[in-house]
């Protein structure tokens, strides 16, 4: 007999895990993001509504906004136990946006 608590208790580890890493990979980006048109200029940052956001507003504030709201979406998500879709945004975040801009500042002179 199946016992049916494993599951929840699998659903609900995986739904946290994916929370978090998502919670990270965004205030990752932003700090990378924030670092990254620190050195290079605006011109860096390849979203042009946080571009945008940023001329308006100025790097910390644009993108403590931007990160914020990011953050309460993805906790939207995981309330309504929707794991996959944070995960599937977690690793598209990780890989479009941290990754590329580890790679730009390693590089940084």
């Amino acid at each position: 007999m199946q016992n049916l608590g494993n599951g929840r208790r699998e659903a609900t580890w995986f739904g946290n895990l994916a929370i978090v890493v998502f919670l990270l990979t965004q205030a990752s980006d932003g700090v990378l993001t924030y670092l990254g048109v620190g050195l290079y200029g605006l011109r860096a940052e390849g979203n042009p509504l946080i571009g945008w956001l940023i001329a308006l507003l100025g790097p910390l504030p644009a993108l403590a906004t931007a990160k914020l709201v990011a953050g309460l979406f993805g906790i939207v998500l995981h309330v309504s136990a929707v794991h996959r879709a944070v995960a599937a945004l977690a690793v598209f975040y990780l890989a479009v946006a941290v990754v590329p801009w580890v790679v730009i500042l390693m590089h940084a002179r």
